[in-house]
C-alpha cells in the first residue's frame, strides 16, 4: 500500500500537471476525501468566484481506505456548486473509485483548475495525469462515453454537463452511478473536461479486515436492508409513514406506490450489482432506454413526485436522466414545479401529473434549453421561480430541491434538511427513520442526533467509506482501519475531525455570503400536508426557529449561524476564517429576476 500524502494538480488552461505534498497537519486534521477537499477548496478558491468560471476548483478525491473496505466504493467530487453557490461534495460509486485510487499512486486526489480550449480527457495512471483530445467524444451520452474505454474506469459528463444544466452529474459505469447532486458535472462541462479515465488496478490488501467488517456489515440492520431491497424500499417506507413526496409535494402518500415499490422492482429485475462478496448492490432492470439501475430516489421523485404509477415509465425516465448525466432529484422536482405552475396559471402551458410523455418532453427542453421554460428549469427550481413566479410550489433549501422525505411528517428531518451543508439533502442526517415510526426523541435529543450524524458522516466521507457502513464503523470511527494504513488517529480524535470538517464547510458557506436566512425552511412546509397518515401536519415556524437556535447553540455558532472564535480555536481553525473576506449576499438569491409568463 502506498503512503498517500500528495495532491495531483491539473491546470487545464496551461495544459500542465504537477504534484505537491499535502501538509502533515492537514492529513491529521482532515484525513482525505471530503475533509481534504474542503480544506483545499477553502484555501485556494477566491470568495465570490463564479462556479462556472475557469477559476473554480474541481477536486476528485479518494480517501486512505478507498478500494479496501467492504460495501460500495466511492469517490468525492468537490467544488463550488453552480446550482446553489455553496460548498458541494457529491459521491459516485461503481468501479471508478477503486480504479482511481489504484491510479493515483501516492496522491489522495486530483485538483483541477482552468478551462481547456477544446474538449479533453484526463487520463490517470501510476500517479501521473495526461490530457488527451476529446472532441470526438463531445456530444456522446454517458453510456457511449464509458464504452469508448473498455479497459479503464470512467467518470464523465453527458449532454447535461455539456449544455450547462446546473444540476449535471458526473457519471460512471455507463451511467449506472453518479456523483449526483449540485452540478459537479456542470463544472466539468464549463472546463471542457469530458471525462477522467482511471487505468490503474483496484488496490489490493487488508483482506482479513475487509472480510471481518464485511461479515459484520452483512449482519447489520443496514446490510440486511440493502441485501433485501437496496434503497428502493424507501418508497414503501415513506409511503407507509406518510412522508412520500407526492404530486409535487402536495401529499404524503401515493395511491400508486405499490406499482413503483420494491415488490414491483423485484418482479422486473433480471439481476443485481455485486460491489463485493458480502451485500448485493442495485437491481438491474430493462427500460426503453436500455438497462438501468434505479435507486430509491428514482421512483420517489420521477414516480410519486410526478404522479406516475407505471414502473416501466419511471425506469425509462430515470435511464434518460442517467444517460444525459442529469440529477434525477432536481430534474423531477423541476418538472413537478412546471406542472404545478401550469395548474396555477403561473406559466402558459398545459401540463398534468401522471403524463410520462410530457415529462420526457420537458427533460429534452431542459437539456437543449430550446424554450424559455426549459432554459429556466435547466437552472433549477429557484431560477424558474425567479423568471416566472410560482414561489413555494416546490421546497428548496440553499437553492437545492428537497429529496426523499417530506419533513412535515418528521420535524427532526426538517432540521436536518435546513442545516445540510450543501442544501436540501437527506444524506447528511436521516432522523426521519426513527421519528416517522413513532420513536421521536425529545428536542434536546433531536438536535444531538442530527449533529452526531452530520459529524459521523463527515468522517466516513473523508476516509472515504460507504455511509451505509456507519453501524459497523460506529465503535471507533475507523481508527482500526486507519492504523492498518499508517494513520495514528484514535476514536476521540476522529470525532473531532468530523466536527472540524463540518465547521470548516460552514465557514466556507459563511464566507460565500450564506446566513441564517439560508437555513430557513420554505413557506410551503408550513402548509398542512395532504393525503396520508401524516395528513394535516405542518412545520410550525416558531417551533422550528427555536429548534434552529438550539442547534446553533449546540454547535457553538452565534445566532446568525457563524462559528464562534472559541470554536475555531478549539478545532484548530483559528487561522482559517476572516470575516472581511465574506461576500455580501448569498448567490442563491442573485439569480432572481422579474417574473414573466413567457413559457
Amino acid at each position: 500500500m502506498p503512503h498517500v500524502d500528495r495532491i495531483l494538480r491539473v491546470d487545464l488552461s496551461a495544459e500542465r500537471t504537477t504534484s505537491s505534498e499535502i501538509p502533515d497537519r492537514w492529513l491529521e486534521n482532515y484525513v482525505g476525501g471530503k475533509g481534504m477537499g474542503a480544506r483545499y477548496l477553502y484555501e485556494e478558491l477566491e470568495p465570490g468566484t463564479d462556479p462556472e468560471a475557469p477559476a473554480n476548483i474541481l477536486l476528485f478525491m479518494v480517501g486512505p481506505l478507498t478500494g479496501y473496505t467492504p460495501g460500495e466504493q466511492r469517490y468525492a467530487a468537490i467544488t463550488k456548486s453552480p446550482l446553489t453557490g455553496a460548498f458541494l461534495d457529491s459521491y459516485g460509486g461503481g468501479s471508478f473509485p477503486s480504479r482511481l485510487a489504484g491510479s493515483l499512486g501516492d496522491h489522495l486526489g486530483i485538483l483541477v483548475t482552468g478551462e481547456a480550449d477544446e474538449p479533453v480527457v484526463l487520463s490517470v495512471t501510476d500517479g501521473e495525469a495526461t490530457l488527451e483530445p476529446a472532441t470526438a467524444l463531445w456530444g456522446l451520452d454517458a453510456t457511449e462515453t464509458c464504452a469508448r474505454f473498455p479497459d479503464a474506469a470512467v467518470a464523465c459528463i453527458g449532454l447535461a454537463g455539456e449544455c450547462g444544466v446546473r444540476y449535471a452529474t458526473i457519471a460512471s459505469d455507463g451511467g449506472d452511478h453518479h456523483a449526483g447532486r449540485g452540478g459537479a458535472g456542470t463544472v466539468m462541462g464549463a472546463k471542457n473536461l469530458k471525462a477522467v479515465v482511471a487505468h490503474g488496478a483496484v488496490p489490493n490488501g487488508l483482506a482479513d479486515l475487509r472480510d471481518r467488517y464485511g461479515e459484520a456489515f452483512a449482519e447489520s440492520d443496514a446490510g440486511r436492508w440493502l441485501a433485501a431491497s437496496d434503497t428502493l424500499e424507501t418508497v414503501d417506507f415513506a409511503n407507509e409513514v406518510g412522508v412520500l413526496p407526492t404530486r409535487g409535494w402536495q401529499a404524503g402518500q401515493f395511491d400508486g406506490a405499490d406499482e413503483i415499490g420494491i415488490e414491483r422492482v423485484r418482479e422486473d429485475a433480471h439481476g443485481r450489482e455485486r460491489p463485493d462478496d458480502h451485500v448485493p448492490g442495485g437491481f438491474q432492470v430493462d427500460s426503453d432506454e436500455g438497462e438501468s439501475v434505479p435507486r430509491g430516489a428514482t421512483p420517489i421523485v420521477l414516480g410519486a413526485g410526478l404522479g406516475i404509477d407505471d414502473f416501466d415509465a419511471v425506469a425509462t425516465l430515470g435511464a434518460i436522466c442517467d444517460r444525459l448525466a442529469m440529477d434525477v432529484i432536481t430534474a423531477g422536482n423541476a418538472i413537478a414545479w412546471a406542472i404545478r405552475a401550469s395548474q396555477q396559471g403561473v406559466i402558459d402551458r398545459e401540463l398534468s401529473f401522471g403524463d410520462e410523455a410530457a415529462a420526457r418532453a420537458l427533460i429534452d427542453e431542459i437539456v437543449t434549453q430550446s424554450t424559455p421554460l426549459g432554459e429556466a428549469l435547466a437552472n433549477g427550481v429557484e431560477a424558474a421561480v425567479g423568471r416566472f413566479g410560482g414561489e413555494d410550489l416546490i421546497p428548496t433549501v440553499k437553492g437545492m430541491e428537497l429529496s426523499s422525505y417530506d419533513p412535515r411528517g418528521a420535524e427532526t428531518m426538517a432540521l436536518a434538511y435546513a442545516t445540510s451543508d450543501r442544501g436540501g439533502c437527506h444524506r447528511r442526517a436521516r432522523p426521519v427513520e426513527l421519528e416517522a415510526v413513532g420513536d421521536a426523541p425529545d428536542r434536546d435529543s433531536r438536535v444531538d442526533a442530527v449533529i452526531a450524524e452530520q459529524n459521523r458522516r463527515a468522517v466516513l466521507w473523508s476516509l472515504i467509506v460507504d455511509d451505509f457502513l456507519a453501524e459497523v464503523f460506529e465503535t471507533d470511527h475507523g481508527a482500526e482501519w486507519l492504523a492498518a494504513v499508517g494513520y495514528d488517529l484514535e476514536s476521540a480524535a476522529l470525532e473531532q475531525v468530523g466536527e472540524r470538517i463540518w465547521t470548516l464547510v460552514r465557514l466556507f458557506n459563511v464566507r460565500e455570503g450564506f446566513t441564517r436566512a439560508d437555513d430557513e425552511l420554505p413557506e410551503l412546509l408550513t402548509e398542512p400536508l395532504g393525503d396520508g397518515s401524516s395528513e394535516g401536519t405542518a412545520i410550525d415556524r416558531a417551533t422550528f426557529d427555536a429548534l434552529l437556535d438550539q442547534y446553533y447553540a449546540a454547535r457553538d455558532w452565534d445566532r446568525l449561524g457563524r462559528p464562534t472564535a472559541e470554536l475555531r480555536n478549539r478545532l484548530d481553525l483559528e487561522g482559517v476564517f476572516d470575516e472581511k473576506t465574506s461576500v455580501s449576499q448569498s448567490p442563491t438569491h442573485d439569480r432572481v429576476t422579474e417574473p414573466t409568463n413567457d413559457s
